[in-house]
């Protein structure tokens, strides 16, 4: 029997319960792990609340770390007392033992924390996606970052400085614009209510950014489209503040000529190649120490209080799960 946090039906943090449930033996392509650290994330969110499925188990969760604790027959790739990370699919995290498919499992070095890699894989490897496919930040690239000190923003953050971008960061409070500047944001407005399109503009010298990143959602896409320059991406990656109103064609061009994204990570992660690339990217960052951020631990059983402080915003980088 391991423990597991399960939601009872689609809502609120009180869907959630603990409870205790048989593991099958792992199938000949499959491998149980003993999790020691659970990333948590927006996406978790979304599974409990009804807006992206989940399988009729009820729990939630796509990134974790932990050990090998046996192997299926076919199994070559990963030996029992290996140390590794996973993302993706299928859901089902948030538990101290899992069985996974076999190529989902990353060995870890030795020198990445547990909790560190936990509170960074997903966020790591989202923001390799937003770096590299959706739109190739390079030197002299601006970037328009919302939510910047969270954990997503901060790894933004730090990879497009190290790639040669300016980011221009928004956030919700002073004590938020701290972790953003220490992040290396070179550019970062404050307020919640803040009116970042004309700050945009006074950076930007009116030109716009060429690539924005909203995980906000809400009303907060339709005004980040007035921040990109022609020709620029817009990247909806969240909706963090509830549901996006629909965006008319007109919105993007012709006259903006905007480029609008709505990119899933799940989806680049279900490509081996495109996963196994973007894992070992974000590990190797790890270790030079382009990419920090170890979060925020909580008890496996206090998963509803990390959703429902993430969901506040009363945390600051990433927060992750100790079974």
């Amino acid at each position: 029997m391991t423990r597991v946090v399960r939601v009872r039906a689609p809502g609120g943090v009180e869907q959630f319960e603990v409870a205790s449930v048989e593991l099958p033996v792992p199938e000949a392509d499959e491998i149980r792990i003993r999790q020691t650290a659970i990333g948590v994330n927006f996406v978790d969110i979304y599974q409990r609340a009804g807006l992206y499925p989940m399988p009729a188990a009820g729990i939630p969760g796509v990134e974790g770390v932990g050990v090998v604790e046996a192997v299926g027959a076919s199994v070559t790739s990963l030996a029992v007392g290996d140390r590794i990370a996973y993302a993706g699919t299928p859901v089902g995290a948030y538990a101290a033992e899992r069985i996974l498919p076999a190529w989902r499992g990353v060995r870890l070095p030795a020198t990445l924390s547990d909790a560190l890699v936990a509170s960074v894989f997903v966020k790591g490897i989202t923001a390799h996606m937003l770096l590299h496919r959706v739109y190739p930040v390079a030197p002299g690239t601006v970037v328009l970052a919302h939510s910047a000190a969270g954990g997503l923003g901060q790894l933004l953050t730090r990879w497009a400085v190290h790639l040669g971008a300016t980011v221009i960061g928004t956030v919700g409070s002073e004590a938020k614009a701290a972790s953003a500047r220490a992040a290396g944001a070179q550019h970062v407005i404050v307020g919640r209510d803040a009116d970042f399109g004309a700050a945009v503009a006074e950076i930007t010298g009116g030109r716009g950014v060429d690539v924005a990143f909203d995980g906000v959602g809400g009303s907060t896409l339709a005004r980040t489209l007035a921040c990109v320059r022609p020709f620029g991406v817009v990247a909806s990656i969240g909706q963090a503040a509830g549901p996006i109103p629909p965006v008319e064609v007109s919105e993007l061009g012709p006259r903006r000529s905007l480029m609008l994204a709505r990119p899933s990570v799940l989806a680049y992660m279900n490509d081996v190649a495109d996963y196994r690339r973007a894992a070992e990217a974000v590990l190797a960052a790890l270790e030079a120490g382009v990419l920090q951020g170890e979060g925020v631990p909580y008890r496996l059983d206090e998963a509803a209080k990390a959703q429902a402080d993430l969901e506040a915003g009363r945390t600051s980088g990433a927060l992750y799960l100790v079974p």
